[in-house]
């Protein structure tokens, strides 16, 4: 059986540098092949394209330079692709474990890279996809803090199952948070801190965080964990509980029929995440 392989996207930003370092630790962890993979429409642009191709080269065997380093014993393989940075990855996905890629890139697409590649792949992508941003510079295989936010129904596992995996990998501990909110009605026994219908709002989004972590938290009982409920829009929770975690896990709804994954307002707050972000997609 060929052992499916974690990908990464250079193009030799700081920000692709930081992903190659993330992805060749994910690959070392997880005991797999790691493919580098440099994709531009330079070939198409006539003047200038040799130069963009010899920079391309220069870049891939720079990236299989550093991410050997750490891979003794381990398949690293560069790939030089003519093809637009999106398409090129979301078609690496449908046979990768996981796939990398940076939050910014290099020259006129430094300020849209997210918005137009990173967002595009982890909305279309059938693997794991991991947007590296913030402050990913730490050795995350010395205990972690991985924060997955959780949402109804059974999809919320294979986000769940994701997170779990991560944080035995990298000995770490899980945060898990589900957001609820509770419109006050004006009767005097349902309002204030205390009332009646924000103590069922708070058991029920206990009682999700439950059912969403039960089956990965029964596969990795090793691996430490929070439930945390909170009050609040899901997006403000996300973003705040980001900040000083090692990564941030969410997952994104495949819907039979439309295109890709429908990320949705949460996910798309991961443009402001304060740690790298992994979407996960859920059937």
């Amino acid at each position: 059986m060929v052992e499916q392989p974690v990908v990464v996207g250079v193009d030799g930003s700081d920000s692709s540098t930081q992903a190659l370092d993330w992805a060749a630790e994910e690959a070392r962890l997880r005991g797999l092949p790691l493919r580098i993979v440099y994709a531009s429409l330079w070939e198409r642009y006539g003047e200038g394209s040799a130069e963009e191709a010899e920079v391309a080269e220069q870049v891939l065997s720079g990236s299989v330079e550093r991410a050997a380093r750490g891979m003794i014993g381990r398949q690293v393989t560069a790939h030089l692709i003519p093809e637009e940075p999106a398409a090129a990855l979301t078609a690496e996905a449908r046979s990768a474990a996981v796939l990398v890629v940076g939050h910014r890139g290099r020259g006129e697409l430094a300020s849209l890279l997210l918005g137009t590649v990173s967002l595009t792949v982890a909305g279309q992508a059938r693997c794991p996809v991991i947007v590296v941003r913030g402050e990913a510079g730490r050795r995350a295989d010395r205990g972690c803090r991985i924060v997955v936010g959780t949402g109804e129904g059974s999809g919320s596992e294979a986000t769940a199952a994701f997170a779990f995996d991560e944080a035995a990998l990298r000995h770490g501990e899980i945060e898990a948070v589900h957001a609820w909110r509770c419109a006050g009605s004006g009767l005097a026994e349902e309002s204030g801190p205390y009332n009646r219908r924000r103590e069922e709002h708070a058991q029920r989004a206990s009682d999700i965080l439950e059912a969403a972590l039960r089956a990965a938290a029964c596969e990795h009982p090793e691996v430490p964990v929070t439930s945390r409920p909170a009050e609040g829009n899901p997006r403000d929770i996300l973003l705040a509980a980001s900040a000083g975690a090692d990564l941030l896990v969410v997952g994104a709804e495949r819907h039979r029929h439309t295109r890709g994954l429908q990320l949705g307002l949460v996910n798309h707050a991961v443009h402001h995440a304060h740690c790298p972000v992994a979407v996960v997609p859920r059937a």
